[in-house]
């Protein structure tokens, strides 16, 4: 379908009187990024003939106006599910769509910010880096342009403003994307001149704007797009730049970064258009593990265990290495400590370890005990950080789309797919990682639209897609010791770790060297039904086959000396939804069932040996969801509620850092209104269990051993010198029978208020006033340090001229004491990420 050129009087108005009195749902600029709505019957019939042109102008604008806001209202079309461009509404699926202009007003810059505006989202800490969303209680994935990105659960913060929409959906996707996550996935769509509806004979515009906010907050900003020509050739483009030199609420910490990002698009002839364009992001900054030494009494009142545990630096370097931890005995989990061969802490249940034993074993173990127990009390922003720990992450992300239409019902779509990822990890209580990887991926799908006849329309799509990724991942953790360090004092050579990335391997061992490559093959198809228009049938099928060949490298040498693994795997996947649009009400009920491929990767974006060695590369995800949605009010209310339940089938293939197996099992609610012409209003509520299917199976599920974990009775001061490996045990007269995932909340509910002014001396101010309550959760799996529950107050406000844009937001307002669990399956006792309290951010910017 081509695109129509705009009639500049028509438009022009239709687009001022929605900017002034539809922008508190967040209906600016941005929105002309689609074509304008179709007219619905009742609005077409409101609208009588008039004998002049300008009264008639009007009445268009009024129609147009309505039809706007309801693209905001979750209705738009997008092909981010199953890639058919049905609206929200009608795709059997939860999802939300959030435009750049609602991200802008209600001053979301990082991904953990979407739980505000979405369902069935929360994101427990990753050391502190916004690399990726929680959906559903379970690691959720990043798609650029609707292919799949390299992991990252926490190797830099994506970013989220150079995006002109983002769609968030729960669950596995669709077979035609090819194998992801059970949780859901992110989808950005980046800005771009044909999204800005300026490759159609629009003129040349952008904005140049600064951010200044609490602790140090800095970013520069600047877009420009319009249309241009090569050759007589006519193309649109769209560049974005973002700069951030920042500082941080917490100490030792800082953000250095720079975006750039380019699209281009260009009709080659009548049918055939080509898309194109990339993102380079260089990211320089650290990680944050948040306070260690965790109790429930540092929770509840801040109350610090202060002292160090005897150094062991033998030859004086300032730095604790590997060989010089192994010196004292128990120090790192050895054998023969806490009453067992293996070093193994036992606690939850029965068989588990008395204070006598653990007393008598501690007592014999001077390395572990700190020299000079006290207590203070801790500022949230004393973190476990040293000046020179460093996450450097460079990325390259590149893609070319070729487009070509045959004729209004059959399209041909290529997608290429390039990206990087370069990244460097170094945290001086013992953790260092590096990851060289890239992956190369492309789409070919041929869709085909069949008119039928007034008892049955159809869509289809059939096609194929090629990805190989290579990989090269090194990580050290065996001697990564969170407790040796006191935080309320600086670092010291007590704690100081040598690492393999900065000391090489020869002096401390990677924990695994991995160097491989994979390539997945796989084809797909789907069908969108369609009976007497209130029926919908959609059906899809998907095989995949990969061949992987993944290294064990020699573990104290850079060179990769090592055992070779090769595996071939392949695994269907499915989709089945069936929906109704219900007559008079707009209510559409809807049912889908669904099965998966996942391929488990690990953090870095390898292919782990004995995964391959077990043929467990592969792995199946499930998902049952029954939902309904409504469009009420003359469009005027969207709402969808949605039961699911999905669960990682595989018990045997996991990655406890991206891909666990989990059962997730809850309730979803959003809706969005317009009030008025002025007032607008989002809401989202989430109930939602997860437990953990291997540790339910096991009996038993492997974490690090905290001070609250300890029997009554122990001093948890003669544990902080090392680290204990621990067994928490699950099912019947345990701490957690049903194997409960930690630091997810039960309970989440969101809301937000925005109001447009305009008319009089406020005319262009827009108001903002959100609140997000969060229930209670525990910290790690053993439950034995409670997280407390909160609400946070949101407030901004936002003036807009014709070329000036000037915004305040205030968050956490009532200044919140609260606190995210940091990687809960494994370090959930250890430490925990205090949030940041009362903070501000102020913009202003030029649109030209």
């Amino acid at each position: 379908m081509k695109r129509r050129k705009p009639v500049l009087g028509l438009k022009a108005i239709s687009l001022i009187f929605l900017s002034s009195n539809l922008g508190a749902a967040g209906i600016t600029r941005a929105q002309t990024s689609e074509p304008p709505a179709a007219e619905s019957p009742a609005a077409a019939e409101s609208t009588p003939p008039a004998a002049e042109a300008g009264v008639t102008q009007l009445k268009q604008v009024e129609v147009r106006a309505v039809n706007r806001a309801v693209n905001i209202l979750n209705t738009e079309a997008v092909d981010s599910v199953f890639g058919f461009d049905k609206s929200i509404k009608d795709t059997p699926r939860s999802i939300t769509s959030i435009s750049k202009e609602t991200l802008d007003k209600l001053n979301i810059n990082v991904i953990d910010d979407l739980i505000t505006l979405s369902p069935g989202s929360f994101t427990q800490s990753f050391f502190g880096v916004a690399g990726s969303l929680d959906l559903r209680g379970t690691p959720g994935e990043n798609y650029f342009r609707g292919v799949r990105r390299i992991d990252n659960p926490g190797n830099y913060p994506t970013p989220i403003a150079a995006s002109d929409r983002i769609d968030i959906v729960r669950g596995p996707a669709s077979p035609i994307y090819g194998p992801s996550k059970v949780g859901g996935y992110l989808n950005f769509v980046p800005k771009s001149a044909r999204a800005a509806d300026k490759s159609d004979g629009g003129r040349t515009g952008g904005e140049v704007g600064v951010s200044r906010g609490s602790f140090d907050k800095n970013i520069v900003r600047g877009e420009v797009g319009g249309p241009a020509s090569i050759a007589g050739k006519q193309f649109g483009y769209y560049l974005y730049v973002e700069g951030e030199d920042s500082g941080s609420y917490y100490e030792n910490t800082n953000t250095d970064q720079n975006i750039f990002q380019a699209s281009l698009d260009a009709n080659l002839t009548e049918s055939s258009r080509v898309e194109f364009g990339g993102q380079y992001q260089d990211f320089r900054g650290n990680q944050v593990a948040g306070w260690n030494r965790l109790t429930q009494d540092l929770i509840d009142n801040g109350t610090y265990i202060t002292g160090s545990p005897t150094s062991l630096d033998g030859n004086g370097d300032g730095l604790l290495s590997a060989a010089e931890a192994t010196s004292a005995p128990c120090l790192n989990a050895a054998t023969n400590c806490f009453g067992n061969p293996l070093g193994i802490f036992y606690f939850g249940g029965v068989g588990a370890q008395s204070a006598e034993q653990v007393n008598a074993d501690l007592a014999n173990q001077p390395g572990l005990a700190l020299q000079n127990p006290g207590t203070t009390q801790l500022r949230n922003s004393q973190v476990l950080a040293q000046p020179d720990d460093r996450l450097d992450s460079k990325v390259i992300t590149l893609y070319f789309d070729y487009i070509h239409t045959f004729s209004d019902d059959l399209k041909l779509t290529n997608k290429t797919f390039y990206e990087s990822l370069d990244n460097i990890n170094e945290n001086a209580y013992g953790f260092s990682q590096f990851a060289d990887t890239f992956a190369f991926e492309d789409q070919l799908n041929l869709s085909y639209k069949w008119s039928g006849n007034d008892w049955m329309t159809a869509n289809y799509q059939a096609g194929g897609s090629v990805r190989y990724q290579d990989f090269e991942h090194g990580d050290n953790f065996g001697f990564e010791y969170f407790d040796r360090r006191d935080i309320s004092r600086p670092g010291t050579p007590i704690d100081r770790r040598t690492l393999s990335t900065r000391d090489g391997p020869e002096i401390e061992p990677w924990s695994s060297h991995t160097i491989g490559n994979y390539v997945n093959f796989g084809v797909a198809a789907l069908a969108d039904l369609n009976f007497i228009k209130s029926i919908h049938l959609l059906l899809g099928g998907r095989w995949d086959w990969v061949d992987v060949q993944s290294t064990a490298c020699a573990l104290n040498t850079t060179a990769c000396n090592g055992v070779e693994f090769n595996g071939n795997e392949n695994k269907p996947s499915w989709t089945v939804s069936l929906s109704y649009d219900i007559p008079v009400i707009g209510v559409t009920p809807y049912f889908t069932r669904a099965t998966q491929s996942t391929l488990i990767a690990g953090q870095g974006g390898q292919v782990d040996p004995p995964s391959v060695e077990s043929g467990s590369v592969l792995a199946k995800s499930s998902l049952v969801e029954i939902g309904a949605k409504g469009s009420f009010l003359r469009n005027r209310l969207y709402v969808s509620a949605d039961y699911f339940r999905q669960d990682r089938v595989d018990l045997n293939s996991q990655n406890i850092v991206t891909n666990s197996t989990t059962q997730s099992e809850g309730y979803e609610l959003e809706f969005r209104g317009v009030v008025t012409n002025n007032l607008a209003i989002t809401g989202a509520y989430t109930h939602l269990t997860v437990e953990n299917l291997t540790a339910q199976q096991d009996g038993f599920q492997f974490g690090f051993a905290g001070a609250s974990d300890l029997p009554a009775g122990v001093d948890p001061s003669l544990i902080f010198g090392g680290v204990i490996n621990g067994l928490t045990f699950t099912g019947p007269g345990t701490v957690n029978p049903s194997a409960r995932k930690a630091g997810i909340p039960e309970d989440l509910f969101s809301i937000n208020f925005i109001y447009n002014f305009s008319e009089g001396l406020l005319k262009g101010l827009t108001s903002t006033f959100g609140v997000t309550h969060v229930s209670s959760t525990f910290s790690g799996f053993s439950r034995a340090v409670e997280l407390p529950e909160y609400t946070l107050l949101n407030i901004g406000l936002n003036y807009e001229t014709r070329h000036w844009k000037l915004g305040i937001q205030g968050k956490n307002l009532t200044n919140e004491r609260y606190y995210r669990s940091n990687f809960p399956d494994l370090f959930g006792s250890s430490v925990v990420l205090p949030e940041r309290p009362v903070n501000w951010l102020a913009t202003v910017a030029y649109r030209f």
